[in-house]
């Protein structure tokens, strides 16, 4: 585990390019070219990176969910990506472990998520790291013709 770099923009979008499935995603698909990975509202500093073996099998993206001074207590998983081949060996229970530290290190007390619905091994991985389905926005995302609910988890850290 390690912070992101800007030299991980290119890997990084590839991942997404890689792994995009309406079973986690609300975005369309990644066009190529799909540009840069970072942004301005996302730089490197708010991600960090798993390597398995020596490669970068994942990333984890953790953002103060708003600006306001009345939420800095809190920051949210904006992002969370395992290569398939990497899947199985722990990298996302490792990421999530990541980012509770990192929310600490930051003074930050507690962690908020969204999954979809649908994808009931997330769901299962981030209960099993202490999370607790806090609210379901039902319905709210139509994603290959299905309407799918929105998950709200959160936890302390």
């Amino acid at each position: 585990m390690r912070p992101a770099r800007w030299a991980d923009d290119e890997v990084l979008a590839a991942i997404d390019r890689r792994i995009w499935s309406t079973l986690h995603s609300v975005q369309p698909p990644p066009r190529a070219p799909f540009g840069s990975f970072f942004a301005d509202h996302h730089p490197p500093m708010q991600h960090l990176v798993a390597e398995v073996d020596g490669r970068v099998a994942g990333y984890i993206r953790l953002c103060p969910p708003t600006p306001l001074a009345s939420n800095a207590h809190v920051r949210q998983i904006q992002g969370l990506a395992v290569e398939e081949w990497a899947r199985g060996r722990g990298a996302a229970r490792a990421l999530l472990r990541a980012a509770c530290a990192e929310t600490r290190r930051q003074g930050a007390s507690r962690l908020t998520l969204r999954v979809l619905g649908h994808n009931a091994a997330a769901r299962r991985l981030y209960e099993a790291e202490g999370f607790a389905v806090e609210g379901v926005l039902p319905g709210e995302f139509l994603l290959a013709g299905a309407y799918v609910d929105d998950v709200l988890m959160g936890r302390s850290v």
